[in-house]
Order: C-alpha cells, then structure tokens, then sequence
C-alpha cells in the first residue's frame, strides 16, 4: 500500500517536471510522505539540461584532428631544424680541421721572409693582426757588439 502511494506521488512529481532524475523524484515524494512542510525541505539542486554528445563527440574528435595536424607540422619544422644544424656543425667542423692542417702545414711552408701574417682574429667590433717574424740564428759576436752600438 505504501509503495503504490509512493509511486503515485513519483508519478505526479514527473508529470510535473519531466526533467527532474529518479533521484529526484524519489526525494520530493518523501518529504510529501513523511509530511514535512516546504520550508523545512532542502532546496533541490538545479536539474542538469541535457548535453547533445553527438555535436561534443564531434568537436572532440575535430580537436583531436587539428592536434595531431598541428604535432606532426611541428615535427616535421623541428626534424628540419635538426638536419640544418647538424649540417651546419658539420661543416664547422670540416672547416676547423682544414685550419688546423694549414696551421701545421704554415711554418715548413714559409719563407725568410721579415714578416708573415699568421693569423685574424675577427670579432664583430674588433680586427687584430698578429705578425710572426721566422727564427733568426743570432751570433753570439754579433750580439756582443749590439751592446757597444746601442751605447754609442
């Protein structure tokens, strides 16, 4: 007898407001079962409307679309980032020998010369010149007399 009171309130309660979960429903009817007046009843939490998921299925999976599009362009930009910087630090390197053989090729190849330009340093702001006079072989007779000449 109780039940069939209570699923004629369910039933009037859903006539009411179809939107309103079983949940819902089952709580409203037993406050009016017990009796207990509206003001002391909690207030009912906000029915929730119901979301299309078939338009949010198809915004995930477009983002998901435009994501994976969006990886693989950033990929593939940073893989030819990567091949150009290992060409580049290749051919630094083929460079760096090249200068490390004419460094060690420079003196056997020089001539008695006064002066020979040996190497550049070259800084955005600053160029220096660095000037190498070959090795003389100084006689010891020679260097003696320097000093007389310097003092006279």
């Amino acid at each position: 007898m109780a039940d069939e009171s209570l699923l004629a309130l369910i039933e009037s309660q859903l006539e009411k407001d179809p939107n309103k979960t079983f949940s819902d429903l089952c709580k409203e009817a037993l406050w009016q079962a017990l009796c207990v007046p509206e003001s002391v009843r909690p207030s009912p939490p906000p029915t929730p409307q119901p979301v299309p998921t078939q338009g949010v299925e198809l915004q995930i999976s477009e983002l998901q679309r435009q994501l994976a599009d969006l990886e693989e362009r950033f990929f593939a930009k940073e893989s030819n980032r990567l091949e150009m910087m290992e060409r580049h630090l290749t051919q630094l390197s083929q460079q760096v020998a090249q200068l490390a053989i004419m460094v060690h090729q420079t003196p056997a190849i020089q001539s008695p010369t006064p002066s020979t330009a040996v190497s550049e340093v070259v800084n955005h702001t600053v160029t220096t010149t660095y000037t190498a006079t070959p090795p003389q072989d100084v006689d010891p007779v020679i260097s003696r007399l320097s000093q007389y000449l310097d003092d006279f």
